[in-house]
């Protein structure tokens, strides 16, 4: 992200600087350099006006998801998953507590609760690590579990609903279905990717599982008893039918989005309002002042966001000004705009691998933009972007660093391909949804 921003501003203040050579004074048009320093100004002040602008929405959403997550949500959606993560990973133990792990942090992704997923994520590759029969390398497991974390089937993407409020959309919950649609063929391109490649890359021919799997479970003791009995009460499952019947209902949801998604679109946001509230309340959780503890972790979300997106709203104005970005979008609109990918949303699918807080600055750039705004194609499908696809590299950094494997072999590769998979798939669910 260092260099990526310090190429961006160069970029900007050299294209700025050569036009200001042959600029020819007007009446009132500002010389190049002059326009540079003024869209800084003005991007600065807009990007903290947007993050105060977030701040609400932010704090409602966490609050609600806080609701969820204590009345025990996250739990009922590992269980269901349970069945189809024993199928994927064979050889994981069904009772080892690396499968509850990654089915939790599935599950907290699926619900857009990111600070949730990590240690999940983090405990999951630690487990997972204690299987290990080479230790430094990653195994067909951690490869397969990083594809499908950095693709995950993503039911409520809430952090970019709050932004598209915060936008000014008509409607912000209209990418629940292009997401849902993009994150699931974007897993399922992710699986068979991460299977297909395991052949290629092989592991080896050392067996210390039985050592390995001993060791695991006397590492399972070492954790925290807030996250044990969390991951102990996640390695139950519901029958094989409860869990058919919801992945049929989850797929059901696709075509039903397309058919009727914009006449069901405005009851969304309120329907999960008083979902999550009635849903805690018959689980018996004191909803108001378990919203209000959510409502804090929202309220500091927002801020911490605030440098992120000064430094990326500061650099894309200033590529926007210097007259850089326009040359850009000419030249690859062509091209680009044939396959459903307009140009300007092309910073955006190629920032989501790289940095999550650079991708997030892009999209609200992009929908902030008066000439594009929130609910326009581009700005439907920069919203499914971000919603759909994780930052890699991040997690990949995260994940690995954890437990130090350094050969990851084909781990990368899976993931990346994934993520190109979301991003083909998010055009076509934005194309059959908004046509």
């Amino acid at each position: 992200m260092n260099r990526i921003f310090l190429i961006i501003v160069l970029a900007a203040v050299l294209f700025a600087g050569w036009k200001q050579f042959g600029f020819q004074p007007a009446a009132d048009l500002p010389s190049p350099m002059e326009a540079l320093s003024t869209a800084m100004v003005e991007s600065a002040g807009g990007a903290v006006e947007l993050a105060i602008g977030l701040v609400g929405v932010m704090t409602l959403f966490l609050g609600l998801m806080k609701v969820a997550e204590a009345g025990g949500m996250l739990v009922i959606l590992a269980r269901l998953i349970r069945p189809l993560m024993v199928r994927l990973f064979p050889e994981v133990p069904a009772d080892h507590p690396a499968m509850g792990a990654m089915i939790l942090n599935l599950s907290a992704n699926a619900l857009g609760l990111g600070n949730a997923a990590t240690p999940f994520g983090i405990r999951a590759m630690q487990e997972l690590e204690s299987l290990n029969a080479q230790p430094g390398t990653a195994t067909n497991a951690m490869a397969l579990f990083l594809a499908i974390n950095t693709s995950s089937v993503t039911l409520l993407p809430t952090g970019v609903i709050a932004l598209r409020a915060a936008a000014g959309s008509a409607d912000p919950a209209i990418i629940l279905p292009t997401t849902l649609f993009a994150t699931i063929g974007s897993t399922s391109v992710a699986i068979l990717a991460a299977k297909l490649y395991q052949r290629l890359s092989p592991m080896g021919k050392k067996h210390r599982a039985n050592e390995k799997e001993t060791n695991g479970g006397e590492k399972a003791d070492t954790g925290s008893r807030g996250e044990m009995s969390t991951l102990e009460a996640a390695q139950g499952a519901y029958p094989i039918w409860v869990s058919v019947m919801a992945l049929a209902a989850l797929a059901a949801l696709i075509p039903t989005a397309v058919l009727f998604g914009k006449a069901l679109s405005p009851w969304i946001l309120p329907g999960l309002m008083a979902g999550f509230l009635v849903f805690g309340a018959v689980r018996r959780v004191k909803v108001y002042e378990v919203f209000i503890e959510g409502a804090k972790e929202g309220f500091q979300v927002a801020l911490r966001i605030i440098p992120y997106l000064v430094a990326i709203l500061v650099a894309v104005g200033m590529l926007r000004a210097s007259g850089a970005l326009d040359l850009l979008v000419g030249t690859l609109s062509p091209v680009t705009g044939r396959f459903g990918l307009p140009a300007e949303a092309l910073p955006m699918a190629l920032m989501r691998p790289l940095s999550g807080s650079g991708a997030y600055g892009i999209l609200a750039s992009i929908i902030n933009d008066p000439a594009i705004g929130p609910d326009s194609y581009t700005g439907v499908l920069v919203s499914t972007l971000q919603g759909s696809t994780e930052t890699t590299f991040y997690v990949m950094a995260v994940y690995f660093g954890a437990v130090q494997v350094r050969r990851i072999r084909h781990a990368m590769a899976a993931a990346l391909t994934a993520d190109a998979a979301g991003v083909i798939f998010a055009i076509v669910a934005c194309w059959l949804f908004l046509n």
